[in-house]
């Protein structure tokens, strides 16, 4: 409770300023790590925690935010212009080691995960308590009206509408993909931009939307998250992927204190970070220094 209140307390004393998403140095005056991290705010914000906490270790840290998508940043890393970045462990199945079957746990996924980066010179540290991944929510009200827990209990309100965004309707993990696995052949897709589920389903536009469980409006909204339990969503815990020389050269100097980062990281801790980030319009840098604060690790 304690890390709870400093957490939440801290960011909402800290005031406004833009977010930063630039290249930049940390100051730190030992061995040069090079941190990246991709196009979103909740990396902006983890690159800045692993920049911040290995600084505060005696490293000399450049952090290169914004890289790009997950492409993008894992040629930087096997080509040497980073040394580490936080990535999803299921992106890393689906966008790179490619399964046949994908594995149906959260330690599944990630020894998969791993055991495929090590296969090319890198490797994954622990992995956060937090996953971000789609989920499927509904209003509370109708979750107690219809007893809905789990995505198939959708059938219990009859006829319902989908709030999709367009890129996502027959993908993988999309509108296609829900109706089929739960049968759902009543629920109508709602094609609507990232963001805009959230008013819609708060106004009863739509009857159910896609979400991502990280998202900070889960915490402003009376909504509730409902169990994928066909697990078509996989599973998307966090993990820094380094590169493997570095973590022989350094050791515990390195891994150490980016475990201690990430063991802390809950889903609830981390919508409080993106909540402070992108909706308070606190720098990344600001919130993680405010994390690391009132956990005691600066």
């Amino acid at each position: 409770m304690r890390r709870r209140t400093l957490l939440t307390g801290g960011l909402a004393a800290l005031g406004a300023a833009g977010v930063a998403t630039a290249t930049g140095s940390v100051a730190g005056t030992g061995p040069v790590i090079t941190v990246g991290s991709k196009q979103f705010t909740e990396s902006w914000v983890m690159g800045e925690l692993y920049a911040q906490i290995l600084t505060a270790r005696g490293f000399q840290v450049v952090l290169k935010s914004n890289i790009g998508s997950a492409d993008i940043i894992d040629r930087a890393l096997r080509g040497g212009q980073i040394d580490l970045y936080p990535e999803y462990t299921g992106v890393i199945l689906q966008t790179f080691a490619l399964p046949k079957h994908m594995p149906t746990t959260a330690r599944g996924t990630y020894e998969a995960a791993k055991a495929f980066e090590e296969t090319r010179g890198v490797t994954l540290l622990k992995a956060t308590p937090f996953q971000n991944r789609n989920a499927v929510a509904v209003r509370t009200a109708d979750a107690r009206e219809y007893g809905l827990k789990t995505v198939g209990d959708l059938k219990k309100m009859g006829k319902t509408s989908y709030a999709e965004y367009p890129d996502n309707i027959t993908g993988p993990l999309g509108y296609d993909a829900i109706v089929k696995a739960y049968g759902l052949r009543d629920m109508k897709v709602r094609p609507l931009n990232i963001g805009l589920q959230y008013p819609a389903l708060k106004n009863g536009d739509v009857d159910a939307a896609d979400v991502f469980t990280t998202d900070p409006q889960l915490r402003r909204y009376d909504f509730t998250v409902l169990d994928d339990d066909q697990a078509i969503f996989g599973f998307q815990n966090v993990a820094p992927v380094v590169r493997r020389s570095l973590v022989d050269r350094y050791g515990a100097r390195l891994t150490e204190p980016l475990d201690a980062v990430d063991e802390l990281l809950t889903e609830e801790a981390m919508q409080a970070l993106n909540e402070a980030a992108a909706m308070m319009r606190l720098s990344p840098a600001k919130v993680a220094d405010r994390f690391l604060r009132a956990n005691d690790l600066k």
